[in-house]
């Protein structure tokens, strides 16, 4: 075993699951610290726009883009399978935008959001090619439930927002961000325990 593929492993797992770990908790303070927050009807966003939590939200969100280049480039170099560095990349690149255009700037906050979305649930999907077992499902299922609710959440707010159901715009927007923010803090912890390497280290692209 070469000591390098443990060491990358355990860098990826750190800044995962510091990503997960900090917005999760930034997510949740920020929610406590805006009088009358509404979690059915507020998207998470919304935060970056409170005076309240506004500085707070955005670096957390700039951060959670720069944790996850820097994981992606980590888990990286123990597959050498370029697409889901790719897939990685995405998500950290829509993750900051987010952050740099709040909510209250218009389009090019949504499109970024859009695309942080999308990827970091992709991410989780693509990660499971690369994992076994247990870990495998769980990436599948976290993946695929943030993507479901990403089509809920498009058919709402293009008008039919019956697609809501009972948990409202904020609800729906929560089910994209908390499955793979969850799914990020187990990986995180399954890649700082492992003690060899993953599947097929280096293979070509």
């Amino acid at each position: 075993m070469h000591g390098i593929t443990v060491e990358t492993q355990q860098l990826a797992g750190v800044f995962f699951f510091a990503l997960a770990a900090q917005f999760m908790t930034v997510i949740m303070l920020g929610a406590a610290m805006v009088p009358g927050y509404d979690f059915g009807a507020a998207a998470i966003s919304d935060l970056g726009v409170f005076p309240e939590t506004a500085l707070l939200f955005n670096v957390s969100l700039i951060v959670v883009g720069i944790l996850n280049l820097l994981g992606g480039y980590f888990f990286y170099r123990t597959h050498g399978k370029r697409w889901l560095l790719a897939i990685f990349a995405l998500a950290g690149i829509g993750a900051i935008g987010a952050g740099f255009f709040p909510l209250d700037t218009g389009g090019l906050h949504g499109l970024a959001a859009l695309l942080a979305f999308v990827f970091f649930n992709v991410q989780a999907i693509g990660s499971a090619t690369r994992l076994s077992g247990v870990m495998r499902v769980l990436s599948v299922l976290a993946g695929g439930l943030g993507l479901v609710f990403v089509v809920l959440m498009a058919l709402g707010d293009g008008g039919n927002t019956a697609a809501f159901g009972p948990i409202g715009h904020g609800g729906t927007e929560r089910m994209i961000v908390y499955p793979v923010m969850l799914w990020l803090v187990a990986f995180g912890g399954y890649l700082l325990g492992m003690t060899d390497r993953l599947d097929d280290v280096q293979e070509p692209a």
